[in-house]
């Protein structure tokens, strides 16, 4: 199996914090053929997927709130962003399921995103925005809401609390919002502010992640292919002598196998396995 096998295996089996993790360095990479300008050095995103603060332009291409949100203006900014993803969405789907995740997700970055163009239009500043920090503080924010007192271990320091980790970063957003990269820090904050009134609005029996939920099952119920109606067929037939049926089970060998190589990715992760495992698992997804 070659490292794009392997790839496209674990984005299978992967849950919905590893997709997003390939979504974002999908379109890193994406971006970086397309929208890198390699003598100046820098990003330039087309004003159809970075969020510009000016109405003449997001008016017209709304989906730019979200949009905006799977993209990065360099390589540091999605390693940064991804490892912080990565914890948090670990600690939130400890709590939470992969749809009010997702849910979360896409409702924090479009939030964040009129949050910052409004910002951005009443101090009568011009600007735009990339990178999946706001949806991030959003999921962050979230568990920290739902369980502060959660110990988490953390390399060359030990355990501390998870609202002291958020405390820090939200501190470090607030003490850089003049010096630099304002909206940015505009839409960090209101990706938090998100996080919380999700989780207040969700311990009264409001979870507004069932919107999205249900936008998306229409789309994708939409363009499901239909299955074939099950036809009856009546037939004249003579009824069968029954025989004893044995109350052993003979599992099938090849099925056998399969049950017990997901048993082993459940147990100890995707790469305690073989290459022969990984290369059986990958024949039979076929």
């Amino acid at each position: 199996m070659n490292i794009l096998d392997d790839l496209k295996m674990q984005y299978k089996l992967g849950g919905i914090a590893l997709k997003m993790i390939y979504w974002n360095v999908g379109c890193f990479l994406v971006s970086l053929v397309f929208f890198y300008q390699f003598k100046i050095g820098t990003f330039d995103f087309p004003n159809w997927i970075a969020l510009l603060s000016e109405p003449s332009v997001f008016v017209l291409k709304p989906w730019t709130f979200l949009t905006y949100a799977f993209f990065h203006d360099s390589f540091l900014h999605l390693f940064f962003n991804m490892i912080v993803l990565n914890f948090s969405s670990y600690l939130f789907l400890t709590f939470f399921s992969s749809k009010q995740y997702l849910g979360l997700y896409i409702l924090s970055a479009i939030f964040s995103g009129f949050i910052f163009a409004l910002g951005f239009n009443l101090m009568h500043y011009s600007g735009a925005i990339v990178g999946a920090s706001a949806a991030i503080m959003a999921i962050l924010v979230a568990v920290t809401i739902y369980s502060p007192l959660m110990n988490v271990r953390l390399l060359l320091i030990g355990n501390v609390k998870l609202w002291h980790i958020t405390t820090v970063i939200l501190v470090l957003d607030l003490m850089q919002f003049r010096l630099e990269n304002s909206g940015g820090h505009i839409s960090h904050l209101a990706g938090a502010f998100f996080g919380f009134a999700y989780i207040k609005l969700l311990q009264n029996g409001i979870d507004l992640s069932k919107g999205v939920s249900a936008v998306l099952d229409f789309f994708i119920n939409l363009f499901k292919k239909p299955s074939t109606p099950f036809k009856k067929v009546h037939k004249n037939y003579r009824k069968p002598i029954e025989k004893p049926i044995s109350k052993i089970v003979v599992k099938d060998k090849k099925q056998q196998q399969i049950d017990e190589i997901l048993d082993k990715i459940s147990q100890s992760g995707y790469e305690s396995l073989s290459q022969e495992e990984k290369e059986f698992l990958f024949q039979a997804g076929k």
